[in-house]
């Protein structure tokens, strides 16, 4: 029984050591170690994969997007013979799999049409910009404005802006305007998290997405970015982090204040607010 459930190989071994010790044929040396005489002549075309390893190394080093079937095609087509079962088994061990990417589906988008609030503090409208360094580090802005009066709540900057860094921001200008009813943003990964939408339902915010490639429908925020980008961030070269927050806080009190705007029938967003 140990005979029959050992290894080909191992048989095999069995059955030359007895041919050479006691002289007996093939045949009866095959018979006492249960091995057909098929088996024991059988002779593996490769003696490992390294041939297959190579080839595959070599197509999938010249064209890294293609998957197995190109490459398996591919290999036929340089007159190798080699089993598809076998050179996707190398093909597997040397994890060359493509993962795929899935496209997220996006729930139905019924945007709200874009009119302005009755109250202040009703609507915040809010989005992000990048730019970079003197040094060419990138870096983010996340704007928020009240779209009442279009008064700049707050411009965050950094080099990432992760969905807790945004809630723990908002968190910071409600301690001073109060939570809104509801935010218009677009589909960006930093407002459709869990983490993003979790917090807006705790604080009874209805999120209000606009729909893919609509920017228009985010209106406010869109005119807004064009006056900081054209004011702020095309006017100076920063040498760091600090430079641009010093210099958008400077310029955000000159639009709060000063700055008059023709959607508020020339007034400032601090005195239309008194109004």
């Amino acid at each position: 029984h140990k005979k029959a459930i050992a290894p080909v190989p191992e048989r095999k071994v069995w059955a030359q050591e007895l041919q050479a010790q006691y002289g007996v044929s093939i045949a009866v040396s095959c018979q006492v170690v249960c091995m057909s005489r098929t088996a024991y002549y059988y002779k593996p075309k490769l003696s490992d994969d390294s041939e297959i390893i190579d080839v595959l190394n070599k197509l999938t080093d010249k064209h890294n997007r293609w998957g197995f079937p190109k490459c398996f095609k591919r290999i036929r087509k340089l007159d190798y013979s080699w089993n598809h079962k076998r050179v996707h088994r190398v093909y597997t061990a040397l994890n060359l799999n493509l993962r795929r990417k899935s496209k997220r589906r996006l729930p139905a988008r019924n945007p709200q049409p874009l009119s302005v609030p009755n109250t202040l503090g009703h609507t915040w409208s809010m989005d992000f910009m990048s730019d970079k360094l003197h040094n060419n580090i990138r870096f983010r802005t996340f704007n928020v404005i009240d779209d009442y009066n279009r008064e700049v709540l707050g411009i965050d900057i950094g080099t990432s802006m992760p969905s807790l860094r945004v809630i723990r921001y908002l968190d910071q200008l409600a301690e001073w305007h109060g939570y809104p009813k509801q935010i218009r943003v677009d589909n960006g990964s930093e407002f459709t998290s869990s983490i993003f939408t979790d917090w807006a339902s705790a604080h009874g915010i209805y999120i209000d997405y606009i729909e893919p490639g609509c920017p228009y429908q985010n209106a406010y925020i869109e005119r807004f970015n064009r006056s900081y980008r054209n004011e702020v961030l095309d006017c100076y070269l920063f040498n760091d982090l600090n430079e641009v927050t010093q210099l958008t806080e400077d310029w955000i009190k000159v639009y709060n204040n000063e700055r008059p705007h023709d959607s508020l029938n020339d007034m400032t967003p601090a005195e239309y607010r008194q109004v």
